[in-house]
């Protein structure tokens, strides 16, 4: 099964708390079915301090962290290119090669 949606995708979350926004995709995690949408489903972690890998300095990053939580795959579809609005994703091959396109205007995704 091809991933319909991937890295970098403009996505319309169509179901849940953050239903009608939409976002970039951060990453996907496709064994748990699940993607990570810049700025949606925002949960609150509070973390130890602690020194962050590779900094120059002692840097101590903690306390409560806001980072993005995953949405499943099922509540978020493809915006078309063309006028923003949720589309389903076909494939279309050309050349041997698979393109995906929106089903709402027919335009190439990749």
């Amino acid at each position: 099964m091809p991933a319909r949606i991937k890295t970098g995708d403009q996505v319309v979350v169509i179901g849940g708390k953050d239903r009608g926004k939409s976002g970039k995709v951060l990453r996907v995690d496709p064994r748990k079915q699940r993607v990570y949408v810049e700025g949606l489903n925002m949960i609150k972690r509070h973390e130890r301090p602690r020194q962050v890998a590779g900094a120059q300095r002692a840097e101590q990053v903690g306390g409560v962290i806001e980072k993005e939580a995953g949405i499943h795959v099922s509540n978020v579809m493809l915006a078309d290119p063309k006028d923003g609005r949720p589309t389903r994703v076909g494939i279309e091959l050309e050349d041997g090669k698979r393109y995906r396109i929106a089903r709402r205007s027919g335009t190439r995704l990749d």
